[in-house]
């Protein structure tokens, strides 16, 4: 997703910005006179085919095919080869670009003749194929890095090597021709999940992000979140909460929403009393939150309901909860490490009112998203009138009113912003291809539950750590769909629900956003804050941790479905709220702990005893089986020890801070 360079920025913070973005995104070239209005028009022409195909259908055998066409062309123009031939087109490109319109051509001329021979391409298919793949490698490698095309060129060594790998990674192998028919000649390879999601769920969204970007909606949802808090020191942190929740969740790019809160608020953040590395990582959580926060969540959610077969609605529904713990431990951290309670306004803002009566409309859409789905409207037909709606009421302020200028760069950044996460996508879908031909899935599950001893905690332990350690390397979209076709098998044989496991994968793919070498979000706050990148990634760490902790919930708990507002079986509703409250005393009192802080400051021994309490409020079954040995088993009950712990500890700290002399 492109991502706007604040010009409150100085220039040495926007040269780093630049820098971090070209890891995320690649370095795009920034072409002026022909060249430039070439590219603005054809990426225009692309939104318009995209809108287009929202509202009228348009078989996938040609919209997946002209969606990947388009991606490959217009990353051979907009990535460089290397950085040293940024701005300009090497006469290289050119015939990679003939290619990749030749092979796309060939795939949707070829029509049932060129599907059905999948299992035994000829000669011209085969050489389109290969050209096909090296052509995704080669954008993919371009729009992000040489990670992701590592990997897959890794899974189709896996697929031709199987007769020669020992057990249990074994299988029958599978020549190239067979590869290519899979991967290049159906909707199970290239063209499968991932890039049905990427052409129709991805593009639409991010065309409404840019059409909310272009109407002034950030700026907006800053404004209103530091007016709504007060603008002074002691509001800054939250307002840097509220405000990446607001902007967070139509735009679902992390750095997009650390860079743009942290330009305006890190100033008033250092007022307050927070410290560089501390005010990064604050900016960094709340960016995170971006890719949880509905109505986007990143674009690894639409593919979960691609998964799961299910609405996206579906999905917005299972991150409500979750999102609401998330920025509420992060709100309880700010309030217990706010150290400054100035009222003198830090920023010259119109109130509160003003603000709202003039520019109230930029809610509109976003309401309008969750509306319209509702109402019984597919989430592309949802989005699409959303975008509609969002172009009509900018013309209700002068300022806002989106005039051909600015609807013609809408229009271009809505494709543009999607090259990376599409490519990526494309490239998945090798991946998923090989998982698919070869069962590495199942083989996959069956030694993860081997190692761990068929124990679900610790499956759902190694699950996790292999998400994080694979979210190192790849963006959070590639994490998810790698592990979510080899690792969720493994959860669901050992009865997780499908979807509890689908969203445990996704939230731990979010992990990669906050880990280094990825760590994006922390690199792009320290560039702003002046802070040191791995002290701003520890206290990210330090921000996000009980959010991370909470998916356990989900996948250990028979009755922690609950907080994806899903109803257990055993218990029904009242087992739901009971698991949802319990969830959130667990996340505040871990936050506390984490904070060192409740009412006064924490001693060591405090922190343990509060960790404690919240194991045992989210985790009351597995403190039970871990017990058992040395007491009787409590079918739970042992959440209300938790419970009476994190009571006793705020009452003992009630009455030390009013025994405390006040502070002057």
């Amino acid at each position: 997703m492109s991502i706007p360079i604040p010009a409150a920025a100085p220039e040495e913070v926007q040269h780093k910005i630049e820098e971090l973005i070209e890891a995320e995104e690649g370095a795009f070239n920034r072409y002026q006179g022909f060249m430039a209005v070439l590219l603005t028009a054809f990426a225009v022409g692309s939104t318009l085919f995209h809108l287009y195909a929202a509202v009228w259908i348009v078989s996938p055998y040609v919209l997946r095919p002209v969606h990947v066409a388009i991606v490959l062309v217009l990353s051979f123009f907009a990535f460089p080869v290397v950085k040293s031939l940024r701005n300009r087109i090497p006469w290289w490109d050119i015939p990679l670009i003939a290619l990749a319109i030749f092979v796309i051509v060939y795939a949707i001329l070829g029509g049932d003749d060129f599907t059905d021979r999948n299992t035994n391409p000829n000669q011209w298919d085969l050489i389109a194929g290969t050209i096909f793949i090296v052509l995704v490698l080669e954008a993919t490698r371009r729009s992000t890095n040489f990670i992701m095309p590592a990997i897959c060129v890794l899974f189709i060594a896996y697929a031709v090597a199987g007769p020669y790998l020992p057990p249990p990674w074994t299988h029958r192998g599978y020549d190239i021709g067979r590869l290519i028919g899979q991967l290049y000649m159906t909707l199970e390879g290239i063209f499968g999940t991932a890039v049905d999601v990427s052409s129709t769920l991805i593009i639409l969204f991010t065309i409404y992000g840019a059409f909310l970007q272009q109407s002034g909606a950030g700026k907006f949802f800053i404004d209103f979140s530091f007016a709504a808090t007060g603008g002074t020191p002691a509001s800054a942190g939250r307002a840097v909460v509220l405000s990446s929740f607001l902007l967070g969740g139509p735009s679902g790019s992390g750095v997009a929403t650390t860079v743009t809160i942290g330009a305006v608020s890190h100033r008033m953040l250092a007022q307050a009393g927070f410290s560089k590395n501390s005010a990064g990582g604050l900016l960094a959580a709340g960016g995170l939150g971006a890719i949880l926060s509905p109505p986007v969540l990143g674009a690894a959610a639409f593919l979960i309901a691609e998964f799961l077969k299910i609405s996206y609605l579906d999905v917005i529904r299972m991150a409500v909860v979750p999102t609401i713990l998330y920025y509420l431990s992060l709100l309880i951290m700010v309030e217990l490490g706010t150290r400054s309670h100035s009222a003198e306004p830090m920023l010259a803002l119109p109130p509160l009112r003003i603000i709202v009566r003039d520019y109230w409309f930029h809610f509109t859409s976003l309401i309008a998203i969750v509306a319209f789905m509702m109402l019984g409207f597919s989430p592309m037909m949802s989005v699409f009138w959303a975008t509609v709606l969002a172009y009509l009421t900018s013309f209700l302020h002068r300022d806002c009113a989106m005039g051909p200028k600015r609807l013609v760069q809408a229009l271009a950044d809505g494709t543009n912003s999607v090259l990376n996460v599409a490519a990526t996508c494309a490239a998945a879908g090798i991946i998923v291809g090989v998982v698919t031909l070869t069962g590495l899935g199942l083989k996959f599950s069956a030694i993860a539950i081997e190692y761990a001893g068929g124990s679900l905690p610790l499956t759902a332990l190694y699950t996790a750590l292999i998400v994080w350690v694979v979210g190192l390397a790849v963006p959070v979209t590639a994490s998810y769909i790698i592990c979510a076709v080899i690792a969720a098998p493994a959860l669901i044989k050992l009865g997780v629900p499908d979807f509890a496991a689908h969203m445990f994968i996704f939230y731990y793919a979010i992990l990669s956003e906050v880990s280094p070498p990825t760590a994006l979000s922390p690199f792009a706050a320290a560039a702003i804050t002046g802070g040191n990148p791995y002290l701003t990634t520890a206290q990210a760490w330090k921000y996000t941790m009980p959010a991370f902790v909470l998916p356990f919930v989900f996948v250990l708990d028979p009755a922690g479905i609950g907080i994806l507002l899903a109803v257990p079986k055993a218990g029904g509703i009242p087992a739901m709220v009971t698991v949802i409250l319990a969830a959130a005393a667990g996340v505040v009192v871990v936050a506390a702990a984490l904070q060192g802080r409740f009412m006064t400051p924490l001693a060591a021994w405090e922190r343990t005893a509060l960790l404690a309490a919240g194991f045992l409020l989210m985790f009351p079954d597995l403190a039970d089986d871990l017990l058992a040995p040395v007491m009787f088993a409590t079918h739970g009950q042992l959440r209300w020890l938790g419970l009476a712990m994190a009571l006793a500890m705020l009452g003992y700290h009630f009455v030390r801070a009013r025994g405390r002399p006040s502070a002057s």
